[in-house]
Order: C-alpha cells, then structure tokens, then sequence
C-alpha cells in the first residue's frame, strides 16, 4: 500500500512541478531571454559599419538559385498608422466572405489583410485581427510575387518600388479575378492576376511574354516576409515562427524559431516537388504552395530593415525560363492566409492536393490523442451547440470506454482498504526486518488476489487526457472564444473571478498569480473530496502532501485555460461518485467525514508547531 501511494504522490507531484515550473520561471526566463537576443541584436546592427542607414535599401543576403532576390523593404524610423500607409499608393480592394483587404499596385503584393470573423477580443465589436500589414508601419507583414533576371544578361524586371496597372477594375473576389501588368518598355511585358476563394487561399499566376527581340532568362518566386519578432507566448506546446513541408525524396515537417533562424542567417534547401512553407502564430498563418507538380527551391532566410527591424523571409523559388523573343513563360502560387480552422485546413490538404497542410495546426508528438479528442469535441459541439457542454459529455464518454479499467482498480482499492488491519499487524510484528515485512505483505496481496500497481490506474489514465484536452484548447482556433454559461465567455482563457476581490465585488483586479477563480476553487474542492475518500496515510510526510495537494493544483491549473480545469473538476466528481458506490458495495467504510475532521485536527496542530 505504502508503494503505491509513493507511486500516486510521484505522479500528482511530478505534474504539479511541471505545471508550476511552466508558470511561474520557464514562462518568464523565456520572455527574458527573447527580450535579451532583442536587445543584443540591435547593438550588433549598430556597432556593424556598414548596415544599412535608414531610408536606404540593403542589399540582400548572397541566396542561391540567384543573388537578385529582393533584399527587405525600406522602413521608415518613425512607424506610420495603418490608414496612413494604406493611402501611400493605389490599390485594389479584396473582399470576400472571409477577408478584407488590399493589394498594394506599388509592388502588387498582398499587404493588406484583416479577418472578418475574428475580433481581438471576445468583444464583437472590437478590431478585426489585422494578419498582413504593408511597409511603414510599425509591423510589416506581406507576401510578394515576382521574376529575378540572370545577372549575366539582365532584364528590367518588376521591382518593389514598380506600379503596376490594373487591367479593368473592381475589386478582388471570389467571382472577379483582378488582373495587373507592367511594361518594362524593353520589350517585356509581366502579367499577374489574382484570384481568390470564400476562405482564405489566394491563387497568383505571373506570366511574362517576352517580344524583345533577344533571348534572356528569368527565374520565379514567391516570399512572405514578416518585420518586426512578434510576441510569443513562450509555451512549450505550440510552436511558432518559420515553417515547412520539405525534402527532395519524403516530405517532412521542419521549423525552425525567430531564435534559429537569426543564427543561421538563411536555410536553404535543395529543389523538391510538393510541399509548402511559410509562418505560424498560434492561430493565424500565412504559407506558400506550390503549383503541383512544380519544382521550387524552399529557402528560410533572415537579415535587418533599416532601422534595424528584423526581418524574417521565407521563399519558394521556382525553375528559371530561358525565354527567346515571342516565347512566353507562366508560374502559379496559391498563398494560404488566414485562421488555422481544422476542417478548412484538412479542406485545402484534400482538394488542393497540399501534402501534410494539416501540420500547418500544430498537433504535437501525441497527435494520436490530440487529433481524435478534438473530432470527439468538435462533433459533440456541432449537436449540442456548446463546446463547453461538449467537454462534459467527452468527459462521461471517456468514463464509460475506461469503466472496466478504472472499475476493477476501485474494486482492488477497496480491498486493499480491508487489508489494511491485516497489514499493520504485520508492520508491527516485522518492524526490524523489512525485506520479510515486504514479502509478507506481498504474499498477502496474493491470497486475497488483489494487485496493488492497479490503484494507480484511474490516475494513469487521466494523464494522457488530460494532456490531449490541454493541447486541444491551447492550439485550435474553434476554443478560441467558445463560451460556456455564466461568466466563462472563451474556454480557452483562464477564469476571469477571483477569490481575492470577491469574485468581483471589490473593485480592483488582483495579481495574476492571485486569480483563483470559482472553477479551480470547485476543481479543488472536488480533488480534496476524492483523496479524503481513502483512510489516511500512516506517514506524517505523505499525509502533509496528500493535505496541500488540492491547494497546489488549485493555484497551478487557476491560470491554466477555463475548459482545462471544468473537465478536471467534473471528472473528479465522477470519480468520487464512482468510487463511492463501489466502496458501499464491497462493504468497505467511506472514510470521507472521519478524513474531513482528522485533516482539520491535523492542520490545527500543523499550525501550532
């Protein structure tokens, strides 16, 4: 009995370390050590000579297929507002059931784009998230479309500072593409028209038709750019930065962080057919696909804007074409950006023919229980029509598939409980000898075939479920502002009450290591229940953990996400109940009031010494 209870404390502990470590000093030394690399970047920009003054173009990293890639974007020292840079050049507007934005003509690049169906807060009148922003504001973020000439026989090609010209006009939708070109006056003549679906995949096709009257070559490509390192959570379980479906032979997941890619200064791969890259936030992306069946060449890279604004890239670029006069040549990108919603993901990965686009949502190692606990959720949501009821009924469904398991470790449980006269007198009479007082015990278990490991089942198989449901509320967009009933407006927020204010009475907001919500006090409350279900341990140092155990995971999990702790709390009731009826019916005594009143008594002399 002793080992397992050894085994249960391990385990509860070993969480409660883990989750209190996340919170409380690898959370902050992360965002420490982000804002350290921040500041130690920008000394080194300026102590380099020649970086690049403010207002002046720097010259690109040396990539490969071809050093003419476009370098970054001038930046301005002082960032304008949104509606300010928004008017700094022509455009054509994008609208669709989805999206709202622009295309900048000065560049013709996708610079502007906000999400209709997403507020920055729970508020549905609050901002729309804002995923592309165009140059001179304090965070630029784009992707452009483009040709780089051969060095060795260069052409006029398109440029950022080049306008381009609508063919017609109207505004960019699902039913009207929008059709742009340039005339080099060289005799080259490029052509890009952009299309769009209702959700958010972009399909760009550059055509360029050379009557020159010389032969000249030009090579493809397709960037987002990102300026500025945004602020990330820190969180273990989620990563986010540059990322991409790559390899020459089998496509794989590869991503690398703002950290990685700022030592490496580029990542460049060798040229694939298939795959995707491009930058994942928690829940918004922005990735470039190549047309099937199309070689490109992936390449990450990272350099800095004037001003020293940093400034990450990720490009595909394809095949060069060796044009003679008449001839023409034409690539196709489609650009994915907007939410990472699941079913829209696994939409664009089926019928676009996108390999692996469903990792665009960061499932994790354990994607085998993250991926099914969110089709259990997601399905039970679409019947019942709230994500939080969905989690309770996921909770009684995962009861019921694990009943037998968790049923015959209750059983084993109570058993063990009516042994337990048997074996103090056997601690009693093999005090001094304890390998005897072992085997003696074991033989114990034996004749009354009950098997002490199984007690650690029920906690054993919460763990992964409880990992799963964590992810599953961390990751996916469809938690993001899923309410429940009362005061729970986002399930993938933490508890807004506070025990500490009243729950709102008083008017002032408490620390936020002091926002211990009416859930985590009802979780606490419902695991305090569950222990005191079970007789005492004998040893003074496990009755003082198993004591303050409650109140550790009522702090830990009250900053945890609100849906996370309703589900313990209300697998714990369930556990309480199921045990309760299966201790009555092996005739073993509830202990719960006698524990109640020897756990106070326990506390009172606790505090005394």
């Amino acid at each position: 009995m002793s080992g397992n209870r050894n085994f249960i404390v391990a385990i509860a502990l070993s969480l409660a370390v883990l989750f209190t470590w996340q919170y409380f000093i690898a959370g902050p030394q992360l965002e420490l050590q982000r804002k350290q690399a921040e500041i130690e970047q920008a000394q080194k920009a300026k102590e380099q000579p020649n970086a690049a003054a403010p207002g002046t173009a720097q010259a690109p990293n040396d990539v490969t297929p071809s050093a003419a890639l476009p370098g970054v974007a001038v930046t301005a020292n002082q960032p304008i507002d949104r509606t300010t840079a928004l008017k700094a050049a022509p455009r054509v507007a994008i609208n669709t059931d989805s999206l709202a934005g622009s295309i900048d003509l000065l560049g013709g690049r996708i610079d502007d784009l906000a999400l209709k169906h997403y507020h920055e807060t729970i508020d549905p009148k609050s901002p729309n998230i804002e995923l592309f922003s165009p140059v001179g504001t304090a965070e630029p973020y784009f992707a452009e479309f483009g040709w780089v000439a051969d060095p060795a026989n260069p052409v006029k090609t398109p440029t950022r500072d080049t306008v381009w010209t609508q063919d017609g006009s109207g505004e960019l939708t699902p039913q009207t593409p929008v059709t742009l070109s340039f005339d080099n006056g060289e005799g080259w003549v490029f052509k890009r028209t952009f299309a769009v679906d209702d959700k958010y995949v972009f399909t760009v096709t550059d055509a360029v038709e050379n009557t020159s009257g010389k032969s000249a070559t030009v090579t493809p490509y397709a960037a987002v750019e990102r300026y500025g390192t945004p602020k990330l959570g820190g969180n273990w379980l989620l990563h986010e930065g540059l990322v991409g479906i790559l390899g020459t032979t089998d496509l794989k997941e590869e991503k690398l962080t703002y950290k990685d890619i700022k030592a490496k200064l580029k990542d460049e791969r060798p040229k694939q057919t298939g795959g995707w890259v491009g930058f994942v936030d928690k829940y918004w992306a922005a990735a470039l696909i190549p047309e099937a069946g199309k070689q490109v060449q992936p390449i990450f890279a990272y350099q800095q804007a004037g001003g020293s604004l940093d400034t990450y890239q990720t490009y595909l670029v394809g095949d060069a074409a060796s044009l003679a006069t008449g001839a023409t040549a034409k690539t196709t990108t489609h650009l994915f950006a907007g939410a990472k919603e699941v079913e829209t993901i696994n939409f664009y990965r089926d019928t676009l023919g996108v390999q692996k686009f469903d990792l665009l949502i960061d499932w994790g190692w354990f994607w085998f229980l993250t991926k099914p606990m969110f089709w259990l959720l997601s399905s039970l949501a679409k019947v019942i029509g709230n994500f939080g009821i969905a989690i309770l009924v996921t909770t009684v469904i995962l009861k019921l598939i694990f009943f037998p398991l968790a049923n015959k470790s209750y059983e084993s449980m109570s058993k063990m409980k009516k042994l337990q006269p048997e074996m103090k007198e056997l601690q009693e009479r093999f005090a001094d000898d304890k390998t005897t007082q072992q085997q003696e015990i074991m033989q114990l278990y034996k004749r009354h075939k009950v098997n002490p490991v199984s007690g650690c089942l029920p906690v054993a198989l919460q763990i992964p479920v409880f990992f799963s449901l964590y992810k599953v509320l961390y990751i996916t967009i469809e938690m993001r502002h899923a309410p429940f009933y009362g005061w729970i407006h986002d399930l993938a927020a933490p508890d807004p009450t506070s025990l500490f204010n009243l729950f709102g009475l008083l008017p002032f907001s408490p620390p936020q290591a002091l926002m211990i919500g009416v859930w985590p006090l009802v979780m606490g409350a419902t695991m305090f229940v569950q222990m005191k279900l079970n007789p005492a341990p004998p040893d003074p140092t496990q009755k003082m953990l198993f004591t303050w155990m409650p109140l550790i995971f009522m702090f830990t999990l009250s900053n945890f996400p609100a849906g996370l702790v309703i589900y313990w709390a209300w697998n714990n009731t369930l556990s309480i109940l199921q045990q309760a009826v299966i201790m009555k019916k092996n005739g073993v005594k509830i202990e719960l009031w006698d524990n109640m009143r020897d756990t106070f008594a326990f506390l009172a002399r606790w505090r005394r010494t």
